[in-house]
């Protein structure tokens, strides 16, 4: 490959790790139009493996809004990301996969705090406007529930 090539890779790696970053401030800022413009017009959500929803981008907003609402604190953090971007020809392309595992704590506004793990899979495209996602599924792996309990300090724990 030539230095042109790798500089492509490593600009779309970047460009990539920017829009799943967004999302998860999206999620946590509440930040629903800014959620939607993460996505291709027909992007899709499934979030049925951890108990939720399967729907378009604007449908999965206005869930999460209902949902997290009643939560007064939420952090999404999405890590440990593989990343697949490639073209038929072995060159870098418009299409990428990346999956990650998330950590997802939260705090209802009784007390009781939830926290979540599992795995992400993202699709994604390359337009003219940059990279969006057209598909996202999650897959909880577990989940703990924990009866109010107040330490005196803001947040979980």
């Amino acid at each position: 490959m030539t230095q042109r090539v790798d500089l492509a890779t490593v600009m779309g790696r970047l460009a990539i790790d920017e829009v799943i970053t967004n999302y998860a401030v999206a999620v946590d800022d509440a930040d629903w139009p800014g959620y939607r413009a993460l996505f291709t017009t027909d992007g899709r959500v499934d979030y049925t493996a951890a108990g939720g929803i399967e729907g378009s981008a604007a449908e999965v907003a206005d869930w999460l809004a209902g949902t997290l609402r009643p939560f007064s604190v939420h952090q999404l953090l999405i890590v440990n990301r593989r990343l697949r971007i490639q073209g038929p020809d072995g060159y870098p392309g418009d299409r990428a996969e990346l999956s990650a595992d998330y950590l997802s704590p939260r705090r209802h506004e009784s007390g009781e705090e939830l926290m979540s793990g599992g795995r992400y899979s993202f699709g994604l495209l390359r337009g003219e406007t940059g990279w969006l996602v057209r598909t996202v599924s999650v897959h909880e792996k577990w989940r703990r529930v924990s009866a109010a309990t107040d330490t005196g300090r803001p947040g979980i724990g």
